[in-house]
């Protein structure tokens, strides 16, 4: 199973944390990413994500092993949703497993920092004044 996934509907944050839990865990840390109601001074309304979908799967996985082989972690899944998103809408969520919380901490952070920087996803906000514009990390 892979753990990095584009999903094109809402997805159940607790059937994805089930799948961390194992005996060997003694922490575990998540992150959950929202559709915001602003950016830069201005109103959203909503917005579009869209991907290179083969070459975001193979880097949002590769960044995932980066993060077990790195951190002392038992694993870690993610998850960002592509499509239209309305306000308040999930649009990424990790969660890492480990013995202790300190690496599950580390390598959440390290997830999603890399997922943003490196993954071929670009968000596409519509505005409050109806022009719209398209972001994404340098």
């Amino acid at each position: 199973m892979p753990r990095f996934q584009l999903a094109d509907t809402p997805f159940d944050t607790a059937s994805l944390r089930a799948q961390l839990l194992d005996a060997r865990v003694g922490g575990y840390a998540s992150f959950e990413g929202w559709v915001r109601d602003h950016n830069d001074g201005r109103v959203v309304h909503g917005l579009r994500y869209e991907s290179y979908t083969a070459l975001a799967e193979a880097e949002g996985e590769k960044i995932v092993d980066e993060a077990l082989a790195k951190f002392d972690v038992l694993d870690a899944l993610c998850v960002h949703r592509v499509g239209d998103l309305a306000i308040g809408e999930l649009a990424v969520w990790v969660g890492v497993s480990a013995a202790h919380r300190d690496a599950a901490f580390a390598a959440c952070r390290y997830i999603i920092d890399e997922v943003k920087s490196r993954v071929p996803i670009w968000k596409h906000e519509r505005y409050a004044e109806g022009d719209a514009g398209w972001l994404h990390p340098e």
